[in-house]
């Protein structure tokens, strides 16, 4: 491996270096986790942020935004920057670095698609573990590393304890900063990471602003495909989306292997099956609802193409614990769902699981998007209208104003825009501005037997921890 310097770094990202070439020890990571020697790689940094570099002993800083005085401060105080056009190059170089360095005999695989991606990927890092592999992935149970557009996966995969043998990675399958979309993003990281198998989830409208139609989501989608370079790569495909089946011819000397209706992995009453080979049976599935058995199928195939053994395969899949707000029961009387649904795949699927389950009244709390503009908001709530047709219900509708930060408030036209999709499709709500009001009245007007689905991204957050507190009161 060639010794990073910062001129080599600042042409392999096609970035501008201001200030001297100097050899580097440490590695990619944040400013505010920087030790002596190492990278920091910043979407902006201004003179304070140059000045804290200097004081902690960081070798560069590489950035896509200098403000104000930042570059002259670096020149006075002798650190170099490298001023890049898209710090994505910076990131995508960081990661492929840290994995020639740290982890370059392991095995890889990378997820992307708009639903499902962190469950599928989690699911494969505890088939790996199971299998024996010492394995890192960017999505676990607690915290999610998974946009790629800062150092954290470079920083991790430095720091791991232990040797990596395997490592599986959720790449976004659309990624922007603000409203500036990262053209092909897929790509770069999946390029970056180099997999042997690359698992494709599905292709549906989401990140309205940065892609504004679902040619444009499948055509950064398809990227990671295009990246498969491996001679004995694996392309695992959702057979039940006719956008993802159609990457096959992207990359067509690749093996690839199907999952869905009438797929080489698929689904049958005795449970799920590769070819004619049961893998699990339906009474050892950690869940039973259609997106999650299509989460199971994905990685089933992931596993597969990695020739591990089925009854590790089972093992793995039987003993699976979801992520959290992915489809959590946080309550039991009444029946509480908690899911991180928000787009509108997601959401119709999620309404439409939910809403079987049991006999008592269905009653649903959802979160508006806040600061993602109107777009989204107009098209999740015509989901939510689409999952709740002839469904017996009470929504509950709420902007989640006492817990939003500054990145997600819900403004007027946002609300007004649900709000209005909902109305045009006579679908009837009640409205609460807090988070708190929404989730305290549900449980006032709900009975044990009743089933109560919670739903939305950054503003439903919260709500486990609100609820333990309503519990709390109410049971006192």
């Amino acid at each position: 491996m060639k010794t990073l310097s910062t001129s080599y770094i600042a042409e392999e990202i096609g970035g501008k270096l201001i200030g001297d070439n100097k050899s580097i020890e440490g590695i990619f990571t944040f400013l505010n986790a920087a030790k002596k020697g190492d990278i920091v790689i910043r979407h902006w940094i201004n003179e304070i942020g140059i000045k804290m570099a200097v004081e902690k002993g960081v070798s560069c800083i590489i950035t896509q935004t200098p403000k104000a005085n930042a570059v002259k401060v670096a020149e006075e105080l002798r650190l170099p920057v490298i001023i890049t056009e898209k710090i994505e190059l910076a990131n995508a170089f960081a990661i492929k670095w840290a994995i020639e360095k740290f982890a370059s005999e392991s095995i890889r695989v990378v997820v992307t698609g708009t639903n499902g991606k962190s469950t599928s990927t989690n699911m494969i890092y505890n088939i790996l573990k199971e299998a024996g592999f010492s394995t890192y992935s960017n999505t676990d149970s607690k915290s999610e590393f998974n946009t790629l557009i800062d150092p954290m996966v470079a920083k991790q995969i430095a720091e791991f304890n232990g040797k990596i043998e395997a490592m599986v990675i959720e790449v976004s399958e659309v990624q922007g900063w603000l409203d500036d979309i990262m053209k092909d993003h897929a790509y770069i990281m999946t390029s970056a990471i180099d997999p042997e198998v690359v698992v494709i989830t599905n292709v549906a409208l989401d990140h309205i602003g940065l892609v504004n139609s679902i040619e444009e989501t499948f055509d950064e989608t398809s990227g990671a495909v295009k990246a498969l370079k491996k001679e004995n790569g694996s392309m695992i495909l959702n057979f039940d989306d006719p956008l993802v089946r159609k990457m096959k011819d992207f990359n067509p000397h690749k093996k690839i292997l199907f999952f869905g209706d009438n797929a080489q992995i698929n689904l049958k009453d005795e449970g799920i099956f590769f070819n004619d080979q049961i893998i699990i049976e339906t009474r050892e599935l950690p869940f039973k609802s259609h997106h999650f058995i299509q989460n199971i199928m994905a990685a089933t195939g992931a596993a597969l193409a990695l020739n591990i053994d089925i009854n590790t395969i089972r093992r793995a899949i039987s003993s699976y614990v979801p992520l959290k707000r992915r489809f959590t029961i946080i309550n039991s009387e009444p029946l509480i769902i908690d899911d991180f649904a928000h787009n509108p795949d997601g959401i119709v699927a999620t309404i439409k699981n939910a809403s079987i389950i049991g006999k008592g009244n269905f009653l649903v709390v959802s979160a508006i998007r806040g600061s993602r503009g109107e777009v989204i908001n107009q098209v999740n709530a015509e989901a939510i209208a689409e999952g709740l047709e002839n469904t017996s219900y009470k929504l509950i509708i709420t902007s989640s104003k006492d817990v939003t930060d500054d990145l997600n408030i819900v403004n007027q036209d946002e609300k007004k825009v649900f709000i209005g999709a909902l109305r045009k499709r006579e679908i009837k709500y009640i409205f609460h501005e807090k988070l708190y009001d929404a989730l305290e009245y549900v449980m006032k007007i709900s009975n044990d037997e009743d089933i109560i689905l919670l739903i939305g991204a950054q503003g439903m957050d919260p709500a486990s921890e609100i609820l333990k507190e309503i519990l709390s009161l109410k049971n006192n």
